[in-house]
């Protein structure tokens, strides 16, 4: 009979050898973050000067609306991901998100217009940040999460430090074709990485026991998770802070390089030097600082300091007009990069071990939406007021966004009880059984948890 718990039942592993060297660790996540990202980094300076010439007309409008495709597939990918890496296992699901994502980067010398076609489609599969951080809390304990975000969060920003301007250089020199072929090379070099190197960190006894292990359509479907969020005040609020920091980020994420060489008239090496000089200040961020701030005045207090980094560094971008600010205004938004990890931590510390891949799953998926929507509005609104003025209404826009965003994050506790984990949302009488770490007393019955690629 059919009913609202019709589930996909997934075989299940039943190896009980570890495959990979070493036991499972963060350096392990970072390694294969570094290198799908460093390899996308090789590709700005190429990439910018392709979606130029391919779209001479309506460059930032088709930008937008390539981010905005694939952006939207991740969203509604990412809750099936994230759900299928809680009982497959990580490993597999790394190797699946890493290949499909890098797949578009030899595209780029053969057929310009498949590259951006197959970079839209490869949305549903760009969602590495969310086994990434469900791998990193398989492995880490509560207080050590944290920081273990901020490292790969850190690292993420370190392969966009040397990578444009590599990429710039070799460009100069040698031509596109070495790049793309660099590129490639990295990403295949991820990929055997995963296969050989990088151990599962998700054990047996987590995983649900039976073959027929059963995943829910609900689960699975990123707007049965969105409708539940309103049952818990905490999730809702978190949800809405999250979108509404998020959107900005994604749509001047997706265009601001371009803006650089087209609106400010920044030169290649220029934009290369840019990005390195924004990316060691953004290390620095979500290692040294990240820490510092979440032990001195607290998890929720170091999201309101980014939120208002974000702030001033998105108005910095919408009145500023000469080179120097925009040096400026990066600097600022190297601090602004404290908020993410900061929310991660919020999130994952209160759920279940079990659950990390869903509740990860749910992070990248509500990413996954301002993904879509951010680059997409941020084309139009560009194409609409045009890029030729003295200040930029996309930026202004994201501010008062993350404006509000700061408002909503106010009422965030910085404490969550146990009723309201949101790893106790998922425990439906599916045949997957409780573990002996879950919460008790939840009266959260029915509810779903909450909140990458991001994507270069």
């Amino acid at each position: 009979m059919l009913t609202n718990n019709l589930s996909i039942c997934v075989p299940v592993s039943v190896s009980t050898q570890p495959q990979g060297i070493g036991e499972p660790s963060v350096y392990h996540a970072v390694v294969v973050i570094f290198l799908e990202f460093f390899a996308w980094g090789l590709l700005t300076t190429p990439m910018l000067t392709v979606l130029h010439q391919t779209f001479p007309q309506h460059t930032f409008l088709m930008n937008g609306l390539i981010h905005g495709v694939k952006g939207l597939l991740s969203f509604l990918s990412a809750p099936l991901i994230g759900a299928l890496s809680d009982v497959w296992g990580r490993k597999s699901f790394l190797l699946l998100t890493v290949f499909f994502t890098c797949a578009p980067i030899p595209l780029m010398k053969i057929s310009p217009w498949w590259y951006f076609a197959v970079i839209s489609m490869s949305g549903v599969f760009a969602v590495t940040f969310s086994v990434i951080f469900a791998y990193v809390a398989d492995i880490t304990q509560e207080h050590e999460r944290s920081t273990a975000y901020g490292l790969v969060s850190a690292t993420f920003a370190a392969s966009l430090v040397t990578s444009p301007a590599i990429g710039a250089y070799l460009s100069v020199a040698y031509g596109d074709t070495l790049v793309v072929i660099l590129a490639t090379a990295i990403a295949l070099l991820d990929i055997c990485f995963i296969l050989v190197a990088v151990p599962e960190s998700l054990p047996e006894k987590m995983r649900p026991a039976s073959w027929g292990a059963p995943i829910s359509w609900e689960q699975a479907d990123p707007f049965a998770s969105l409708r539940k969020v309103g049952q818990d005040s905490t999730v809702l609020l978190i949800c809405i802070t999250v979108f509404l920091s998020y959107l900005p980020e994604a749509g001047q994420y997706s265009s601001f390089f371009l803006y650089l060489r087209q609106v400010i008239g920044f030169s290649s090496e220029t934009v290369a030097a840019f990005i390195a000089v924004v990316g060691i200040l953004s290390i620095l961020a979500q290692t040294v600082v990240l820490g510092i701030l979440m032990r001195s005045i607290g998890n929720k207090n170091t999201i309101l300091l980014g939120l208002g980094f974000q702030i001033l560094q998105l108005a910095w971008y919408g009145f500023g007009s000469q080179p120097w600010m925009m040096w400026a205004a990066g600097a600022v938004a190297a601090m602004s990069s404290i908020t993410f990890p900061a929310i991660s931590a919020i999130v994952s510390r209160n759920a279940d071990p079990d659950q990390q891949g869903v509740v990860q799953g749910m992070i990248t998926g509500i990413r996954g939406l301002c993904n879509g929507l951010g680059p997409a509005l941020y084309g139009f609104v560009f194409y609409l007021f045009h890029v030729e003025i003295c200040c930029s209404p996309p930026f202004l826009f994201g501010a008062c966004s993350v404006l509000l965003s700061l408002l909503v994050a106010l009422f965030i506790p910085e404490h969550t009880g146990p009723g309201m984990r949101p790893g106790a949302y998922k425990k439906h009488s599916n045949g997957a059984q409780s573990h002996s770490h879950s919460p008790q007393g939840s009266g959260a019955e029915g509810k779903e948890p909450l909140l990458e690629d991001s994507s270069v």
